[in-house]
């Protein structure tokens, strides 16, 4: 990558962490940098000129950042912010017109015109043909309904994506349709399958429902309210723990990359005796880090139980079916008997909802009061180290660019 680029990625970075609402849970980070990864993968299998392949990777940084202002018209903002750092950092105003249509040929609906937006349009759209398709596109579902843009029903976002998939997307670059096409289509292959199992399954559903509707009287409302009350709970409470987690992931990419400028820059500077002033600050700044980054994966590491259950914990109510951590090691025979017996039992089931909501929020708690500490230290530690480093500064009888 050239300096440039590198330049505009730790920017773009920074820009993105203090600045992108964390209600984007796929128009984030990981997105601009998937978008990176892809785009050089194109750029490295087709002839292409090094201006040609910076101005597409600089195109590929700045092209999401518009979502620090919101989805609508995200492009437009997004050149805005392109054009404002690379006139600052000296580059020519052809190569940013070039840059700005590129960054724009991702709009939905756009047609690319040229070689660079059919590199960028590819790159962007490369999850369709990824082995986590279904992970993305789970991601790109709850952002919307996060962020207010649409609530969709399952079998309506598979349709969604089963019309952008065959009428909307295709793949412009010889190397994308060598290389992704078949994996794409395999993808579709499993949407289709999902919208039939659903349709199948809402189909029984519905049979059964208006069977049961039959024989219900008006005592089952309050039963219908508590069912719904633990649906609703138990999904907000996985709604937070997956902010938590985009929380702690954010902060823990931001010290990684703080870290590897340090290593690369600031600590082969400390072999001249010369600078020995900068010991101290340096070993608080990174000592800071380490530990921020520390409580990040504290905050994400699962904890593993067991995993297995006897039938006297099922008769005794001892044990609860629905987390994984109970049953993941049970053989299936043991594991559907057990289920059988809860769900014949009312107060056993609800039981265990109670108590499956219970330590998720324990867990929910652990999560925050870790990311609470990690903000603090992180924050704590660039007031100090900018400090440390102002002092020794001073008492060297220096400026800072000296360093």
């Amino acid at each position: 990558m050239s300096e440039l680029a590198s330049k505009a990625e730790l920017y773009v970075l920074n820009f993105l962490s203090k600045n992108l609402d964390k209600k984007f849970v796929y128009h984030n980070i990981s997105h601009t940098q998937r978008v990176v990864e892809n785009t050089t993968e194109i750029c490295e299998n087709i002839e292409i000129t090094e201006e040609e392949r910076e101005d597409v990777l600089l195109a590929a940084w700045f092209h999401d950042t518009g979502f620090v202002k919101g989805a609508e018209n995200h492009e437009d903002e997004s050149v805005k912010n392109a054009v404002n750092w690379l006139q600052d950092n000296g580059v020519n105003s052809q190569r940013i017109e070039t840059i700005s249509n590129v960054i724009l040929a991702t709009k939905m609906g756009s047609e690319p015109t040229n070689k660079l937006e059919e590199i960028i349009v590819d790159a962007d759209c490369a999850h369709l043909a990824s082995k986590n398709f279904l992970d993305y596109t789970a991601l790109l579902r709850k952002e919307w309904e996060l962020t207010g843009k649409r609530k969709i029903s399952e079998i309506d976002w598979i349709a969604d994506n089963i019309e952008f998939f065959t009428i909307t997307q295709k793949f412009y670059t010889d190397y994308a349709l060598k290389n992704w096409s078949k994996r794409k289509a395999k993808n579709l292959a499993k949407l289709i399958k999902s919208q039939k199992e659903i349709a199948d399954n809402t189909k029984k559903f519905n049979q059964k429902q208006q069977a049961l509707d039959i024989k219900k009287n008006k005592s089952d409302v309050p039963e219908r309210g508590v069912e719904t009350m633990f649906r609703v709970a138990l999904r907000n409470h996985i709604t937070l723990s997956d902010i938590a987690d985009t929380k702690a992931n954010i902060l823990l990419s931001v010290n990684a990359i703080i870290i590897s400028m340090a290593l690369s820059t600031l600590i082969p500077k400390l072999d001249n005796p010369s600078n020995d002033y900068l010991l101290i600050p340096s070993i608080i700044f990174i000592l800071f880090t380490v530990v921020s980054m520390v409580l990040s994966i504290l905050a994400t590491r699962p904890n593993v139980t067991q995993g297995k259950f006897t039938k006297e914990d099922v008769a005794n109510k001892k044990v609860n079916l629905l987390f994984f951590g109970n049953f993941h090691q049970m053989k299936l025979e043991e594991f559907e008997w057990g289920i059988q017996e809860m769900m014949n039992d009312k107060e056993y089931l609800y039981g265990s909802l109670t108590k499956d909501l219970y330590f998720l929020g324990l867990v929910l708690n652990r999560k925050y009061n870790l990311l609470r500490t990690t903000y603090t230290v992180f924050m704590i530690g660039i007031i100090v180290s900018v400090i440390a480093f102002s002092i020794a500064f001073a008492m060297q009888g220096t400026s800072p660019h000296t360093l």
